[in-house]
């Protein structure tokens, strides 16, 4: 078995995130204590107590979701002796996820990688006024579809495919008008169904440019380290393991598309077997068994996910 740990993006938060873990294991507990340190914020209690506006706000949902992912990583780390330079190939993250990732495989420090999605999550937010962009689902669709009613419903304003997330489920991103007609042309072209997505900002798309322009200023003043196993990257679907490439790269995610399904695909061609979720939700489980019915998928983020994961190891 060759295992790559990969982990959650946005969406993936939810009231009561971390709770079992920090009750159970005193190692998650210190770690969500280091985050709120880092951000002088007490984001531990969002995260257990609410309410779910505030946790849903992208500055907070970006590193609450980073926060028990680590969490869990270092509950492995305690509990099972989980080493990740021996037990996974590589590692790779959904749009956030990737500094997750980044932060596990000790690229980032755990208090620069909760400022740094802090900033991203507010840049993000204040990259584009409320109403003004969108994200929708486009499901049944493949990328090139996608892109073609994308292409046609910008009309001279963004409109561009943000997330290839597994067979038929592609994300596009724009300005609000175009992307209400992407989800009239979609309809008119026989894709099956189209969901606008509860975002406040459009994610993934050249609106974000301000947010892009914001993080690679906040990513200039941060050390990178090469990380003790490749990190797969969200605008490339390929490895990387150079600190100025990571650096590089992550500015791009910010305005580039996030190949998830080629991500995944890589990493299978390179011999994984199995993907372990590592954090909140399941989402990324799912999209894996979508993706390729041959990888096998598991989502660890409870005291009894960490109990069945270590029996495996």
């Amino acid at each position: 078995m060759t295992r790559a740990f990969v982990f959650p993006g946005q969406g993936s938060q939810a009231v009561g995130m971390g709770r079992e873990l920090a009750e159970a294991f005193e190692v998650a507990r210190r770690t969500f204590e280091e985050v709120d340190d880092a951000l002088n914020q007490r984001l531990s209690r969002l995260m257990v107590e609410g309410p779910e506006a505030d946790l849903t706000l992208t500055e907070n949902a970006q590193p609450a979701l980073m926060a028990v992912s680590v969490a869990v990583l270092r509950v492995l780390e305690s509990e099972g002796g989980v080493d990740l330079a021996k037990h996974a190939s590589f590692v790779a993250g959904h749009s956030l996820g990737e500094y997750s990732a980044l932060c596990a495989a000790g690229a980032f420090t755990l208090a620069d990688t909760a400022r740094l999605l802090k900033k991203r999550g507010q840049a993000m937010q204040k990259a584009v006024p409320v109403g003004k962009g969108g994200m929708a689902a486009l499901l049944g669709a493949d990328p090139e579809q996608a892109q073609a009613i994308a292409a046609d419903a910008a009309q001279g304003e963004v409109c561009s495919v943000a997330n290839d997330n597994s067979a038929g489920q592609v994300v596009i991103s724009g300005s609000a008008d175009a992307i209400d007609r992407a989800i009239a042309l979609a309809a008119e072209r026989g894709l099956k169904r189209s969901v606008r997505l509860p975002v406040s900002a459009p994610f993934h798309c050249s609106l974000m440019q301000p947010a892009a322009d914001a993080m690679a200023e906040a990513l200039a003043a941060v050390t990178i380290s090469a990380p003790v196993v490749p990190v797969i990257a969200n605008v490339t679907a390929s490895a990387v393991s150079d600190p100025n490439a990571i650096r590089k790269l992550l500015v791009e995610q910010v305005t580039g598309m996030v190949r998830w399904r080629e991500s995944v695909l890589f990493m299978k061609e390179q011999g994984v077997t199995t993907l372990v979720e590592i954090g909140s939700g399941k989402v990324l489980a799912g999209l894996t068994k979508r993706i390729d019915k041959e990888l096998s998928a598991s989502s660890v983020g409870t005291p009894a996910d960490v109990e069945s994961f270590l029996k495996t190891l």
